[in-house]
């Protein structure tokens, strides 16, 4: 056997132990050059213990989260339901989910919470309902030490059905969760997923959606707490006419590393996406992670798809990583953009609402409520938007961002350097339209 034919048996060895085909004839694996190009599969064995300079976990704390990347298996977990008339709840399999059609795991996280759940709740919304009320699934955890949980959501919608289902997570724990949406036909569903966890909660998750045809989904997440939440929203369309709109909003505190990913695959004709995130973020420590991509297939013709994302910066010390990805494969499609901007709190905005005799905590709630309202007031249900915005005041005030005024300097004792450029009112980076 010559050294050629040894390095090629090498190479397809690897491939066949890891279920990667991007390897060189070395054996040394080639960055994927697409999104389309990443492992999808139920099978854990094709999703190696990340190490953290992966394209998909370089961002994240991974040596941090050795618990919840690994195999294992846990209880059943008591979810708190209140479900309005039309929307039932049921215990299924593993392979009954699948023939659901749900889209298979797409990073080592997902893999785990698909492998490790003892069962799959299935939330079920009849065809043609309109229920009343929006479903209601509550988990509470009460966990503070480094076992983890797994948990497997299905939620289907029938044709022609109208409801929203909320997903909220509260108090202490460790979780890897899988959430799998398959709509029906001419459905129209949204899924409001809060992550409202205490402060030292781990959180790992992938909320994926396979959307009907002339089917319209809304995700909305609301991520307020934890130490590490990472929350990957996917969308893939079963027929063309589908419209995806994935919405968030983020506060992150000291200590806190909150991410966002999102994966809109334009894979069917005449379909519309709206992605759109914002977060704030204070103290010293804190971090945010948003990363965008959208794909359009080349059968994908008339596709009309944008992402933003925007990112506040209350403090120093704080940082806020943004990467918005587009990749198109044809040219007939009727629009694609993204943009991205991050900045400082605006003492024009401030001084503006000062010299009005507003006082300064409540100027600095006002621009802060003002950033975020136009994804909050997407929240359809109002004690819900409440909730949210207390909760983002409640952040506000237990920091020293809303300290008061210093008499001396004239400024806030929390505040940062003044920045003119603010994320609503920056040149878009990175931005593109194709019409």
């Amino acid at each position: 056997m010559t050294v050629a034919d040894t390095l090629a048996e090498s190479a397809d060895a690897i491939a066949t132990r890891t279920g990667k085909t991007h390897v060189d004839p070395a054996g040394a694996f080639v960055p994927e050059q697409s999104r389309a190009e990443r492992t999808a599969s139920f099978d854990l064995a094709d999703f190696p213990v990340p190490k953290g300079r992966e394209e998909e976990w370089r961002f994240t704390p991974v040596k941090k989260l050795g618990a919840l990347l690994a195999e294992g298996s846990s209880a059943a977990l008591d979810w708190v339901l209140d479900l309005p008339p039309g929307v039932t709840t049921s215990v299924i399999t593993a392979d009954e989910a699948r023939g659901l059609g749900i889209l298979p795991p797409q990073d080592r996280a997902a893999a785990v919470a698909a492998a490790g759940a003892a069962e799959v709740l299935l939330v079920d919304v009849a065809a043609e309902a309109e229920p009343p009320e929006p479903a209601r699934l509550r988990l509470d955890g009460t966990g503070r030490g480094e076992s983890p949980t797994y948990a497997h959501v299905v939620v289907r919608a029938g044709h022609h059905s109208r409801a929203t289902v909320v997903i909220d997570h509260q108090g202490h724990g460790r979780l890897t969760e899988l959430v799998s949406v398959v709509t029906g036909d001419a459905s129209d569903l949204t899924v409001v997923a809060g992550q409202r966890w205490a402060d030292d909660a781990m959180h790992l998750a992938q909320h994926d959606a396979l959307v009907g045809r002339d089917a319209t989904y809304r995700h909305i997440s609301v991520t307020l707490g934890g130490e590490i939440v990472r929350l990957n929203a996917n969308v893939r369309y079963a027929g063309p006419g589908g419209d995806a709109t994935l919405l968030g909003v983020y506060f992150a505190d000291s200590g806190q590393h909150l991410e966002h990913r999102s994966f809109v695959d334009h894979n069917a004709p005449h379909c519309k996406s709206l992605v759109t995130y914002k977060g704030a973020l204070q103290g010293e420590t804190s971090r945010t992670v948003w990363v965008g991509d959208a794909l359009i297939r080349a059968a994908a013709e008339g596709t009309d798809t944008y992402e933003l994302n925007r990112n506040l910066i209350l403090t120093d010390g704080a940082r806020a990583d943004s990467v918005p990805n587009l990749e198109i494969e044809t040219g007939e499609i009727e629009g694609a953009g993204h943009a991205s901007a991050t900045g400082r709190f605006d003492d024009l905005q401030l001084f503006y609402l000062q010299s009005r005799g507003i006082a300064e905590d409540e100027a600095k709630r006002l621009v802060v409520r003002g950033f975020f309202a136009d994804i909050v007031r997407e929240i359809p249900l109002a004690d819900l938007r409440d909730e949210v915005t207390a909760a983002i005041e409640e952040e506000l005030a237990s920091t020293a961002y809303a300290a008061p005024t210093n008499p001396t300097s004239g400024t806030s004792t929390g505040s940062s350097t003044p920045d003119r450029s603010t994320p609503d009112s920056t040149t878009d980076t990175d931005s593109t339209k194709e019409n």
